[in-house]
């Protein structure tokens, strides 16, 4: 199987990716994942039922993951004879766009699993003077955050950035003591340290 980060909205496909789609005699990948790529795929485009099946797919298999797939994506499901390539990140591409340097940055990830783990390693994190960059849940997002950042004390600009790639891009910035609300679940969340 192949792994394909097709980036995190339209137009944010690597080279690489485009050619693997491009070869491939089987694609398949979500709803949203699919549309991002569907100008590169030239044969039959299955929607992904069962992602715990993936080690199921033939060899010769594409799998499309939004993102990168090594960033809360399909390559967990990759096997050690299947080939991961990389995708532009939600990560990435909010970095860009806020202008916030990824070299002091901490990926966590909550969305679709117990938040407290990803509160705890946030806490830890912030401790250690660094940014974060989240893939929230709706359990633990932009408010649950900004209550964190004012009960350890420390001055934080916060970022939501949603639907990022898409026409309907939103980045909003907010404070602690006035956070960011999204308006929708696809969002990031970048939390920067004021120093």
């Amino acid at each position: 199987m192949i792994v394909v980060g097709v980036g995190v909205g339209p137009g944010m496909l690597t080279e690489e990716g485009i050619e693997a789609i491009r070869k491939a005699s089987v694609v398949y990948g979500s709803k949203r994942a699919l549309e991002i790529a569907e100008k590169y795929i030239n044969c039959e485009a299955k929607p992904i039922k069962d992602y715990k099946s993936l080690h199921l797919l033939p060899a010769d298999a594409v799998v499309l993951s939004t993102g990168d797939p090594m960033f809360s994506g399909l390559g967990k499901f990759a096997g050690e004879k299947d080939k991961v390539i990389p995708g532009i990140s939600s990560m990435q591409v909010a970095c860009a766009r806020t202008r916030v340097n990824l070299t002091n940055l901490c990926a966590i990830t909550a969305h679709g699993r117990d938040p407290e783990p990803a509160k705890a390693e946030l806490i830890r994190e912030l401790k250690n003077g660094r940014n974060i960059f989240l893939l929230p849940d709706e359990n633990f997002g932009s408010l649950e955050v900004a209550e964190v950042l004012k009960e350890l004390g420390i001055e934080a600009e916060l970022y939501t950035c949603e639907n990022l790639g898409y026409p309907e891009e939103r980045i909003a910035r907010g404070t602690p003591e006035n956070p960011p609300v999204p308006e929708t679940m696809l969002y990031g969340l970048l939390v920067v340290q004021k120093r």
